[in-house]
């Protein structure tokens, strides 16, 4: 009858305590969850301030003719989104921007990867020449423009200098003056400026790569292009699919380089769509179009982040998605 007793006022006395820790647990939960807003309370509202209230304000400025002076009055309802279609140099930008993209693709990225793959060997000195190749990338698109501008100016630069010392000067004094060598001329400094950057990708992606597929391909006879197509481009194609990403996007926004070198010019022949919105928003004092412009931009980087993503990053998500889950597990 006594150990009963006892036994019940045991337990008697574990359920009067047992409150206590849940309180506790409550208690810090609720302050967990109190520390974690008050950490991104900062963000959103930078978020909310300097993002999301100016995308805002630019797609509700675009159905007015504003010259960016007062509050916008005088509503023209879509007419300055209908005007995007007939406008040329618009037009013209779409143009420019999918060619500056295809030769990006074709041409840029391929350079890099071909870099890469040499600089993942065991040369001397390769080290010295990452450094040299991803140097461009450091320097800012101003000081690279205004570089460009000096070397390719007309007579007295050091890219006509050095056609006439090999006799070739009636080649020279168009770069970036001549409606047909602008553009030409302006993806050069662009693959100058960013291939590197591209390169590093690769060359991460590259060293990620497990040496002993590489080893057992090589036991096997297999040659460097049998290996590199067979093991090399297909445990890369997370990372090259990234750089196109990457690469498509900065085209679409591309605008400093292209302001400093050549304004747009000659002729609108250099603009991107980024440029005739500066022109247009703060020079020509036409906000409301300008803003119109902005929100096409968006819209087109939207669609186009979001189809690349459902189709072509899906995979890697999703793998990445899988990783996670495996290893929480």
């Amino acid at each position: 009858m006594t150990s009963t007793f006892v036994k019940d006022d045991r337990s008697a006395g574990a359920d009067s305590a047992s409150p206590a820790p849940e309180k506790a647990r409550s208690r810090r939960k609720l302050t967990n969850w109190f520390t974690a807003v008050a950490f991104q309370v900062p963000a959103l509202v930078l978020f909310g301030v300097l993002v999301l209230l100016p995308m805002l304000f630019a797609v509700y400025a675009s159905f007015f003719r504003w010259g960016g002076f007062g509050w916008p009055s005088e509503a023209i309802g879509f007419d300055n989104y209908t005007r995007l279609f007939q406008d040329d140099v618009f037009l013209g930008d779409l143009w420019r921007g999918a060619v500056i993209i295809g030769l990006s693709i074709v041409v840029q990225l391929p350079f890099a990867l071909a870099l890469a793959v040499a600089l993942d060997q065991k040369l001397r000195g390769r080290a010295v020449y990452r450094m040299l190749f991803f140097a461009p990338y450091i320097l800012s698109e101003a000081i690279t423009g205004i570089l460009f501008s000096m070397l390719f100016a007309p007579e007295d630069g050091f890219a006509d200098q050095l056609l006439g010392h090999i006799g070739l000067e009636g080649l020279g004094g168009k770069w970036f003056s001549d409606p047909s060598t602008v553009l030409a001329t302006l993806f050069l400094v662009m693959t100058w400026k960013y291939f590197g950057f591209h390169m590093m990708l690769y060359l991460a992606g590259l060293q990620s790569i497990p040496a002993e597929l590489k080893e057992a391909a090589l036991i096997d006879g297999a040659g460097p292009w049998q290996r590199f197509r067979s093991i090399t481009l297909p445990l890369l194609a997370p990372t090259l699919r990234i750089s196109v990403f990457l690469s498509v996007i900065g085209a679409i926004q591309l605008f400093d380089l292209v302001w400093v070198t050549t304004g747009g010019g000659p002729d609108h022949h250099s603009e991107t769509m980024a440029v005739t919105l500066f022109q247009y928003g703060f020079k020509r004092y036409q906000v409301g179009y300008a803003s119109a412009i902005s929100v096409a931009m968006f819209v087109i980087s939207l669609i186009f982040a979001v189809v690349y993503q459902r189709y072509v990053l899906r995979r890697d998500l999703e793998g990445a998605t899988t990783t996670m889950r495996g290893g929480g597990a």
